[in-house]
């Protein structure tokens, strides 16, 4: 979905899953600058308010997630249906994140983020669910990955819930660190962790 004057991103996707009854859902790193309109307008509503980039201008949210492409431990996707983008997702080392300082990161320790976009029409039964499905397989298609890990805000129940029933073992209640830095400022943020073995280690 771009806008008049937004670039078209140029970018091929890492991961291609048919979900049986849901469709094709291709996962795609994030271009900053052709996609970081439409990140602004999921990011800003209320209903993401636990993403914590409510008051951001479309310019910060790019800036934000170019600093996430210099990375090398940390990595942001556009999440599609069949074309079209219903979800931002972002993995990440534990060790070399705040949520490192809050747990004792295990070797392989992989860390996840999901934003669903908003809807676009009537709630579709399993539709979390579903993409949820297509991440988690993405995540462990790499032998190095052996645990997921969620820190979602703890006050969220609802992604608390999901993870819940996607598999993932609740942890404890943690505060993440304030992070700020020149390119980024986070907040301390009360979190619930969450942890899903590798299928191999179930």
């Amino acid at each position: 979905m771009n806008t008049g004057s937004a670039p078209a991103s140029t970018r091929q996707p890492v991961h291609t899953r048919h979900v049986e009854g849901f469709g094709t859902v291709t996962i795609t790193p994030v271009d900053p600058a052709a996609d970081s309109a439409l990140i602004h307008g999921w990011v800003t509503e209320e209903r993401a308010r636990f993403w914590g980039m409510g008051g951001a201008s479309r310019e910060l949210v790019q800036e934000i997630y170019e600093d996430v492409d210099r990375r090398t431990t940390h990595h942001a996707f556009m999440v599609a249906r069949d074309g079209e983008p219903v979800a931002l997702f972002q993995t990440y080392e534990c060790a070399e994140d705040r949520v490192g300082e809050c747990y004792e990161v295990r070797p392989g320790d992989v860390g996840v983020h999901l934003l669903i976009a908003p809807s676009q029409g009537p709630v579709r039964h399993g539709f979390t669910g579903a993409l949820m499905t297509a991440f988690i397989a993405y995540v462990f298609s790499d032998p190095a990955t052996r645990r997921v890990v969620a820190e979602p805000d703890a006050r969220n129940a609802k992604a608390i819930g999901l993870l819940e029933r996607t598999g993932f073992v609740l942890g404890p209640e943690v505060v993440l660190p304030e992070i700020d830095l020149p390119e980024v400022h986070l907040p301390a943020k009360p979190a619930r962790l969450a942890f899903l073995s590798a299928p191999d280690a179930r």
